[in-house]
């Protein structure tokens, strides 16, 4: 069953189209019953956009109330909080090459060794993104459109650029008020 379920989403499911077009409401609920389906934990009320790619979605955890964004493409283990907004076509990856080996081929090397990334709650992740093996990020935080993030950030961070640099504490805007 899993099998038929990951190849009518890769076939068929993540081409229907989004809001504003007609049909798109049906389409979110069969992108979500196939998350539902592949994914090793799929939250409440989990919003599949078109065209997002998983992978078999075994390594994949996502809270409720949260998306995949538009042709967002996600690799390896990957652990998303709650109320987490994507924007289109972020890049998640928790793998990579290998290549500490100068003797050989990159090619040749084979994978890395995995590192999960992990977002944290309430995270805002703008459009273009990517988000690279290892990376937490802490519960609350804004990355900034086209970030290219390498490292890991506390919670409340608004980061941005590439590398990603934190920009400013979210937590310090709040106590101004």
């Amino acid at each position: 069953m899993r099998n038929i379920v990951l190849i009518v989403y890769y076939a068929a499911l993540q081409f229907i189209p989004m809001r504003p077009f007609p049909g798109s409401t049906f389409g979110y609920i069969l992108r979500r019953w196939a998350l539902s389906k592949l994914a090793e934990y799929s939250g409440k009320n989990v919003v599949v956009k078109s065209r997002s790619y998983f992978g078999d979605g075994r390594r994949l955890t996502i809270g409720d109330n949260s998306q995949l964004g538009q042709g967002s493409r996600l690799n390896g283990r990957i652990i998303i909080g709650c109320n987490v907004l994507m924007g289109p076509d972020v890049i998640i990856m928790a793998t990579s090459h290998g290549h500490t080996r100068t003797d050989i081929p990159i090619i040749a090397q084979g994978e890395a060794e995995e590192r999960p990334v992990k977002i944290g709650n309430d995270v805002w992740i703008g459009t273009r993104s990517i988000i690279l093996p290892g990376v937490s990020i802490g519960d609350h935080s804004i990355i900034g459109a086209g970030s290219i993030v390498t490292k890991s950030f506390p919670a409340y961070s608004v980061i941005g650029g590439n590398p990603a640099q934190l920009i400013r504490s979210r937590n310090s805007l709040t106590q101004l008020r």
